[in-house]
């Protein structure tokens, strides 16, 4: 995986897009995601990428920026019930994998069965645009499953908007609240 470059002023470069300070661009971010950023400590190593909306997409942007493909983690959200209980969990894996959700994503929240959340309750409960969810900023009650690939190298996720984007170290991710890395989260594609 390419790494980004860094510029005079700070600000990094990375495919065509060029990345600032995640918390001088508050425009730029969902409100629980600036919150959480506020107060992270390793909140200077997050910087964040104003896109097209329409590239919001991993596939799109990876395109349109000349990004690498396995540089993107997506985050999806899956749900399964317990005696009544919901048991709510994130899961961030390479966008060149899929996240286990019938095996390891089952099994360590418990359940008979998780699945994915629907997009609409997904947008709703999290406060974030769909195609921007992010595991920053996440309601601290859900568990974030972090692929142990995803835990390395750098990491692009979504901004909880869908006109920008936020690169990290994948150790940052590994380190947000809550989060759990967790090895084989992410299975190959196809």
């Amino acid at each position: 995986m390419s790494e980004p470059t860094t510029a005079a002023d700070g600000s990094l470069r990375y495919g065509t897009l060029t990345w600032v300070p995640a918390l001088q661009r508050p425009d730029l971010l969902a409100e629980p995601v600036r919150a959480a950023l506020e107060s992270l400590p390793s909140a200077d190593r997050v910087h964040v990428a104003e896109i097209d909306p329409e590239h919001a997409d991993t596939a799109a942007m990876t395109e349109a920026y000349e990004l690498p493909p396995e540089a993107s983690v997506n985050c999806v959200l899956v749900a399964g019930k317990r005696a009544g209980e919901e048991r709510v969990a994130a899961c961030a894996v390479r966008a060149t994998t899929r996240a286990d959700v019938n095996s390891t994503v089952r099994r360590l929240l418990d359940v008979r069965k998780a699945s994915f959340w629907p997009t609409d309750r997904a947008v709703e409960a999290s406060d974030m645009e769909y195609g921007g969810i992010t595991p920053v900023g996440l309601p601290r009650e859900w568990r974030v499953l972090v692929a142990d690939d995803a835990a390395t190298g750098w990491a692009i996720i979504g901004s909880g908007v869908r006109r920008s984007k936020l690169l990290l170290p994948g150790e940052v991710l590994a380190t947000l609240p809550g989060a759990e890395v967790v090895e084989g989260l992410g299975l190959p594609v196809g």
